[in-house]
């Protein structure tokens, strides 16, 4: 059976001595079951030791920066940017398997399917247990933060008129360089705009559109990248995009 984990109440309270002796015992057996915790912890031991001396010296004043809970505090936010990174690299390299990221020749990367990818983000962040995304925002904020990756694409299309409205966005990453997913709702309907750059297998496409399973995706190339807007096939109500030009102003 897994030993149950540890959260950051127990981790600080292991670190100060305030654990009681049950918890003390319970702690020790699971960083002896863990020892890369067993090493982080100790770490954080001595720093805070370190720190608590330093605050000691009465020829030093008061700094707050310095307060063993402040630094744990950055130290955790590190790691989670760091964690968040490699879970995107690993989102990237699980969809991205399918758009030439094994292929060692062109001739392998010629049999992707165009936008494969795209449909591959849908059924990972468009579904109702999908991770929690980047950035949740309206149409405006998530045009500006799209911008930040991507200054010469195409605008966010405009769906407004079947009632879909941009709410959320997640950065991915290809091996050709940074791609997003941008989320769109209505009444609990989704659909997605995904925009990558070009490249093996993948290379700049005419406009088209192909069914996957129950998903259908438009796709269209313009201005230095590749879009997508996935839609469920069978839903008759999704949205409409007549052409590639159907993007805000």
């Amino acid at each position: 059976m897994n030993k149950p984990s540890i959260d950051d109440l127990a981790r600080n309270a292991f670190v100060d001595g305030q654990l009681d002796p049950v918890q003390q015992q319970a702690m020790q057996a699971y960083l002896h079951a863990h020892p890369e915790q067993a090493k982080e912890l100790s770490a954080w031991q001595r720093d805070a030791q370190r720190l608590r001396a330093m605050a000691g010296q009465d020829s030093l004043p008061p700094n707050p920066e310095l307060d063993p809970v402040v630094v744990r505090a950055r130290l955790r936010s590190r790691a989670r940017r760091r964690l968040a990174m490699a879970a995107s690299l690993a989102v990237a390299v699980a969809i991205g398997g399918v758009t030439g990221w094994s292929a060692r020749d062109m001739a392998a990367a010629n049999r992707v399917l165009p936008m494969q990818d795209a449909m591959q983000a849908y059924r990972m962040f468009a579904s109702a247990d999908a991770p929690r995304p980047d950035v949740r925002a309206d149409a405006g904020d998530l045009q500006g933060w799209l911008d930040d990756y991507f200054s010469s694409a195409q605008r966010l299309p405009d769906l407004s008129a079947s009632g879909f409205q941009p709410v959320a966005g997640r950065l991915l990453a290809t091996d050709q360089g940074p791609a997003a997913i941008v989320i769109y709702e209505n009444a609990g309907q989704r659909a997605t705009f995904y925009i990558r750059p070009p490249g093996p297998g993948n290379q700049f496409l005419a406009q088209g559109s192909r069914r996957d399973g129950d998903l259908l995706a438009r796709y269209w190339s313009g201005q230095g990248y590749n879009y997508a807007l996935v839609t469920s096939g069978d839903d008759a109500s999704g949205p409409s995009l007549s052409s590639p030009n159907a993007v805000r102003s």
